[in-house]
């Protein structure tokens, strides 16, 4: 029977408000009863728990009667104060499937127990609410020493355990903002890392603008199947919200609470598997942008009401969300800027091409006639102004071959459409041949050149055209540069691999300038050279004919002192394609290709430039008299 409180005040307990209700209380009215009666141990047991601070509640006697204090009347919410000198089954009927087991063991036991998070269903605030509590039970004894009631010690850790896990999901959210992917994936990933908290977020669905910015696209959902009355797949913002969730208004920047979700559909959630009757559509906030990225709507847990601090989740998630997207629309709009950029190359790839195919052919046209007439024994009907300038169109014919074969081998590796031919060569004897044609040019501009190839103990297999093009680019590179002093070419053996050294006592190249050196069009600011002319590409070929052996290429250099270019080659054949290598063919005619090098290379001298600078300038003119002549020392021999 539910007790009543007295008219008179009996002053057995002392303290805050509890105690003053223990003692109005008619306790006759209940299985204790009167306070005057109650045993020494019940009343010790009692000034214990009103004296504590601490959440405490005291079960006596077979009625399981409650007694608790302040702290603990704060806990069970709108069950105070009916709670007091009632039945524990009947306040917490709801939780009793889960508090009975325990009590009962208690006092049968007399073995106190402690439970931390202990998940329980109250009722306290007018709804089903999901509660935790760190619990310990202890046994009560009467004054005989038999057990007869429980002493319980609580305290509710409700925010801390809704803390903690609404903070993983929102760190596991976190988690994927380094990863640099697509938007569908972003959203993919997002929604799987929603789907993990049901307790938190019952169901979710996540929208973005389109590119117009007029409409929502759904990008996924959790918890609901998408394209259903309330998920549909496409929202028009201009209709003015007239959706079930009025996304209009969440897409312009307003957060928006929506009731009434289980007219709609049925979506169970939260801790207890109730229906979902509300949710929040909160904006996905852009950056910089007037426009809103989206729209998330998310169900609220009918086990928790909408408090401060779960809209605050709510909130940090959906920033969250729109750093994700945000990231992945800048890496698709990077993709994007990386794809129009291939394309770019690709386009100048082919032009390199199409083009040196078409300068190629001509070029050798007017190279065999000159050569003809240079060389025929009925060339004394030349006059030696005629031969001269024959002479010079020769030279600059073979400097143009060169830039252009220069330029069709670049496409080619860009392209992939390059074809070597691997085939066993005395890579000492080949080198030094090519270092040769250089003798007289170097010799003449007062340098010495010094080529030390030993006789190797086994042919390296190569490309000679291609070993060709890296030897003479070297050597010319090194002449370039080169004042006083030497050039040398060593080739060293090292069993497993080959190694060339082209070696200057030139102008050397700055430090913070020798990783780039090897990039396509990079060209080294302010050095002394021969000549100032020159594609930026002759390094970057070399170093892609190298890779194309298996090998590769490093560069030691000390400003004022010199450099030394060093290439090596692996030995035998297991690091080349098998379909590739050749036991012997047809020797390519390079002979234009050296004597190319050669020309260009004695253009740089002093005396020689001069001559045919000025040779070179006027003939120039006198074709193209309105040509401007910043012009023409480019068309110069």
């Amino acid at each position: 029977m539910k007790a009543r409180i007295s008219d008179s005040i009996a002053d057995h307990f002392r303290g805050g408000e509890m105690a003053t209700r223990i003692n109005r209380l008619d306790w006759s009215q209940t299985s204790l009863g009167k306070l005057d009666a109650w045993s020494q141990s019940l009343k010790s047991v009692v000034k214990t728990l009103l004296a504590s601070s601490y959440p405490m509640i005291l079960t006596w006697g077979t009625d399981f009667i409650q007694i608790y204090n302040d702290a603990y009347s704060q806990l069970i919410g709108e069950k105070h104060p009916a709670a007091l000198g009632s039945d524990i089954r009947i306040t917490l009927a709801e939780a009793w499937d889960t508090l009975g087991p325990m009590i009962e063991t208690v006092m049968s036991t007399g073995v106190a127990n402690l439970t931390p998070a202990l998940l329980l269903l109250l009722e306290r605030s007018g709804y089903r609410e999901e509660s935790y509590f760190s619990v310990s039970h202890a046994p009560a004894e009467d004054d005989s020493g038999q057990i007869v009631g429980m002493l319980a010690v609580c305290s509710e850790v409700t925010q801390q355990v809704l803390g903690d896990r609404r903070l993983r999901l929102l760190r596991d959210l976190s988690s994927k903002a380094g990863a640099t992917q697509s938007v569908e994936a972003t959203c993919h990933d997002a929604l799987c890392v929603i789907a993990s908290s049901p307790m938190d977020v019952p169901f979710a669905l996540l929208y973005l603008r389109d590119s117009d910015t007029k409409r929502l696209i759904l990008q996924g959902s959790v918890g609901i199947q998408a394209g259903e009355v309330v998920s549909p797949r496409r929202i028009e913002l201009e209709t003015n919200g007239t959706d079930v969730w009025s996304l209009a208004k969440a897409a312009n920047g307003e957060t928006i609470l929506i009731e009434g979700i289980d007219e709609h559909i049925t979506i169970l959630g939260g801790a207890f598997s109730e229906p979902v009757k509300s949710a929040i559509a909160l904006p996905i906030a852009s950056f910089g942008q007037t426009a809103t990225l989206g729209v998330l709507v998310a169900g609220i847990s009918p086990s928790r009401e909408l408090d401060e601090g779960y809209r605050s989740f709510y909130e940090l998630f959906a920033g969250q969300i729109s750093v994700l997207v945000r990231n992945a629309q800048a890496y698709e709009e990077e993709r994007r800027r990386a794809e129009a950029l291939a394309e770019l190359d690709r386009a100048k790839t082919v032009f390199f091409n199409n083009v040196s195919h078409e300068f190629r052919t001509p070029l050798t046209l007017i190279l065999g006639p000159l050569e003809d007439v240079l060389s025929s024994k009925n060339g004394s009907k030349v006059t030696t102004e005629e031969r001269e300038q024959l002479q010079l169109v020769h030279r600059n014919s073979l400097r143009l071959l060169k830039l252009v074969n220069t330029l069709l081998d670049f496409s080619r590796i860009e392209a992939n459409r390059i074809e070597a031919v691997y085939e066993p060569v005395d890579l000492a004897v080949f080198t030094t041949e090519l270092a040769s044609v250089f003798r007289s040019t170097i010799e003449r501009a007062g340098l010495r050149l010094i080529v030390d190839c030993p006789p190797l103990p086994e042919a390296v297999y190569v490309d000679r055209e291609m070993w060709e093009k890296i030897v003479l680019n070297l050597l010319s590179n090194a002449f370039k540069f080169t004042f006083i002093g030497q050039i040398s070419v060593t080739l060293r053996w090292y069993t497993e691999y080959v190694e060339l050294e082209v070696q200057d006592t030139g102008t050397g190249i700055p430090a913070a300038e020798l990783p780039y050196l090897f990039e396509r069009f990079y060209r080294v600011q302010g050095s002394r050279g021969r000549t100032y002319e020159g594609s930026g590409i002759g390094l970057s070929l070399v170093q892609d004919l190298i890779r194309l052996h298996g090998g590769s290429v490093r560069v030691i250099s000390k400003l004022n002192q010199g450099s030394s270019f060093i290439v090596s080659l692996p030995t035998g054949t297991a690091h080349l394609p098998t379909e590739r290598i050749v036991s012997e063919h047809d020797l390519p005619n390079t002979a234009s290709v050296t004597a190319a090098f050669v020309e260009e290379a004695r253009r740089w001298l002093p005396e020689e430039a001069g001559e045919q600078g000025s040779r070179g300038a006027k003939h120039f003119l006198l074709l193209c008299p309105s040509a401007p002549l910043l012009l023409c020392p480019y068309f110069t021999g």
